[in-house]
């Protein structure tokens, strides 16, 4: 390699020599630049995987820029992101509005792909028949995003048909898990996956029997709690605690069990789902043209939609 960026630190340097290496070693670099704080936490087998290259393409990338291995290689990555400052993991204060969107979309895109090697179909799976043989589901969140996603779950899987709801408030969740029983689930969304109330909430319906499915990341408090984790490992945000990837992440958990609910509930959840459709348009929800509700209307305008008919 070029002794003229030997003093470069090193996600310049691998900006500035990017194009000079092997087309496999770009994949890579591509990789990791679009998402540098993301492919620090990642595994050998993992950068292959989502870069489509082999793992010694891996090791001969590190090698590229002077490094043993690869854990020296992104150690010295992890050194040089702690030294920027905190406004995107790869936007620097100078970039242009241009570069910032490429960099948010392509960090973005890069999480996903990093995600779908994470998952666990299996795990998946069983998620899924387990909530699709609940007698009763209820949701449990603490803050505002997992509140948004609780109360999306919740709405998603009454509409197929079961039993569901979604409880936000420490002391509701604790009646809640005191009112659950064996043929129940409780469904928990929390990134951070600590908060006090809610973990003893959960452990309250753990102990009459209720099983747990927990989305959160990968060896919290609340995932060594749950029966089955959904983990979604992304890497942290620089500016809020649960950052944007976190919440995407989330979001196409529930999309995937949604699916996966409704194929094993069959022909009766798509009814469901179809009667929810017709109801709420005939009412003027769900619908792009909202006719006029004529119990609203008073006696003057009734009496001239008459005449004009």
């Amino acid at each position: 390699m070029s002794t003229e960026y030997d003093n470069l630190p090193l996600l310049a340097r691998m900006k500035a020599t990017q194009d000079s290496l092997p087309r496999a070693q770009q994949q890579v670099l591509a990789l990791m630049l679009s998402d540098p704080q993301t492919a620090v936490n990642l595994s050998i087998n993992q950068l292959a995987t989502c870069a489509k290259v082999s793992m010694p393409t891996i090791m001969r990338t590190a090698r590229s820029f002077g490094f043993a291995g690869v854990r020296q290689f992104k150690l010295a990555l992890a050194q040089d992101l702690a030294r920027q400052t905190p406004v995107h993991r790869s936007v620097d204060l100078q970039d242009t509005s241009a570069t910032v969107v490429q960099k948010i979309m392509q960090g973005v895109l890069a999480s996903i792909q990093m995600l779908e090697a994470q998952f666990d179909v299996a795990t998946l799976e069983r998620a899924a028949d387990m909530l699709a043989k609940a007698v009763r589901i209820d949701c449990y969140s603490v803050g505002a995003t997992s509140g948004f996603l609780a109360n999306d779950m919740q709405g998603r899987l009454f509409r197929l048909g079961l039993v569901a709801h979604a409880f936000h408030d420490a002391h509701l969740q604790l009646t809640s898990a005191a009112s659950q029983s064996e043929s129940g689930v409780v469904l928990v969304f929390s990134h951070i996956g600590r908060m006090p109330s809610m973990l003893e909430a959960v452990a309250f319906a753990k102990s009459r029997g209720t099983q747990i499915i927990a989305v959160t990341q990968p060896g919290t408090p609340l995932a060594l709690q749950a029966d089955i984790v959904l983990a979604a490992n992304v890497p942290p945000d620089a500016i809020m605690r649960v950052g944007t990837e976190a919440y995407i992440a989330h979001l196409l958990i529930i999309e995937i069990l949604t699916v996966l609910v409704l194929q094993r509930l069959g022909a009766q959840a798509v009814k469901h789902l179809s009667n929810f459709r017709q109801v709420l348009q005939e009412h003027g929800q769900d619908t792009e043209t909202h006719p006029s509700l004529h119990w609203n209307w008073s006696q003057v305008e009734r009496q001239h939609e008459g005449e004009c008919s």
